[in-house]
């Protein structure tokens, strides 16, 4: 039997044809278990993936326009949610942790995202820098998304490739960006859709990559760099998987297009507001390899479970741990059975990953090929601060 092989080019053309054969990440696991590899690799084009989950590290780029007469916006300010404003004289960049300087508890840049998809009106305050061309000297009006120029979702670090799974050894609760966790290892939580999750379909990135179009917020959107944080030395099992929080995406999109279904603003108590991102990933199925990697398992990817009640960059790692243990809603630990959560929302996941399918079956997607890899090694350095005089 002749090597199967695939071009993104070929694959496109069965799209536009209304020819290709798509199927969820999930779905895909099914029929390689009762066709096998190959056979599986010969009849399905694309597999699509999804994420739902809090991804700290996004915001968007704002331009505002000229007023009359215009002004050079030092210091800005949305719904009394400060933004970044050292860019040029009307934009801003809102990051989606930043906090309400009135209600910082309960209100933060991804309230204000979240409201303007929605349509609302938003309160812009700027102070200005007055120059000859600047003279104005501050501003306070209201904004919509239809009244301003450009708002640019760009999210620095989203999609991590596998992440850690949290407990808390204390007897005290802690409040931590990985939800809740309660005293004496009352609780686990988790942040990865495991076998949906888009970065660990394609573990090694062969497909994924600089310009790749994805499902980003409710519309297209396309990787624009590696993220923050890349990490694609991590230790990795057989299947390529990584053991722990490894490779990362930088994304961007137009969030004037983007739905609030899948771009959800959320209070971590006692810790901060963080922005749930919905995102999904074509996998396009070049050749067996690709059709092996995209019908991993949950039970076939693995995680360090760490005592987060350790307040220390080096956390000890108490247990390996797969996804479809953590998915079972228990794991044992020291002799008990702990209750698990996950931050992420599968709903949500399948549903992105069947909005996608369905968008590539009826031709209104088609894949990117990326125009250019992400890298392949390096590494994260931690920030020592030396020693205080």
């Amino acid at each position: 039997m002749s090597k199967i092989s695939k071009t993104y080019e070929e694959i496109n053309e069965k799209i536009k044809e209304g020819e290709a054969v798509v199927m969820t990440a999930e779905e895909v696991i099914t029929m390689a278990d009762e066709q096998g590899i190959k056979e599986t690799a010969r009849k399905v084009d694309v597999v699509t993936t999804g994420t739902f989950s809090p991804m700290c590290s996004s915001g968007v780029f704002l331009n505002f326009g000229h007023s009359d007469p215009p002004i050079k916006m030092k210091k800005v300010w949305l719904n009394n949610v400060p933004a970044y404003t050292g860019i040029a004289a009307v934009d801003a960049y809102l990051g989606a942790t930043e906090v309400c300087e009135t209600n910082g508890r309960t209100y933060g840049g991804a309230h204000v995202i979240e409201e303007l998809i929605s349509g609302k009106k938003v309160r812009l305050k700027a102070l200005g820098s007055p120059t000859d061309c600047y003279p104005r000297k501050e501003i306070e009006t209201e904004i919509d998304m239809s009244s301003i120029n450009e708002c640019i979702l760009f999210n620095p670090r989203n999609a991590y490739q596998n992440y850690a799974a949290a407990t808390n050894s204390t007897g005290r609760t802690l409040y931590t960006y990985m939800g809740t966790l309660l005293p004496h290892y009352g609780n686990v939580t988790y942040a990865t859709s495991g076998q949906l999750s888009p970065l660990l379909n394609d573990p090694e990135l062969r497909t994924i990559g600089i310009g790749t179009r994805i499902f980003l917020g409710g519309t297209q959107g396309y990787v624009a760099w590696n993220g923050t944080q890349h990490n694609p030395s991590r230790e990795r099992l057989e299947n390529g998987t990584p053991t722990g929080a490894a490779c990362t995406l930088s994304v961007i999109g137009n969030l004037k297009e983007m739905n609030t279904r899948f771009i959800k603003a959320a209070v971590f108590e006692k810790y901060g507001i963080s922005l749930f991102v919905g995102i999904g990933i074509p996998i396009p199925i070049l050749d067996e390899e690709m059709a092996a990697f995209v019908t991993v398992r949950d039970r076939d990817i693995k995680t360090s479970l760490f005592d987060y009640g350790i307040p220390h960059r080096n956390r000890p790692v108490l247990r390996t741990v797969d996804y479809e243990e953590l998915k079972s809603g228990t794991l044992q630990l020291n002799g008990r059975q702990i209750p698990t959560a996950p931050l992420s929302s599968m709903f949500k996941a399948r549903e992105i990953a069947a909005i996608l399918k369905e968008w590539i079956r009826k031709g209104k997607f088609v894949l990117q090929e990326p125009v250019n890899p992400l890298p392949c090694y390096g590494t994260v350095k931690p920030l020592d601060t030396g020693r205080c005089e």
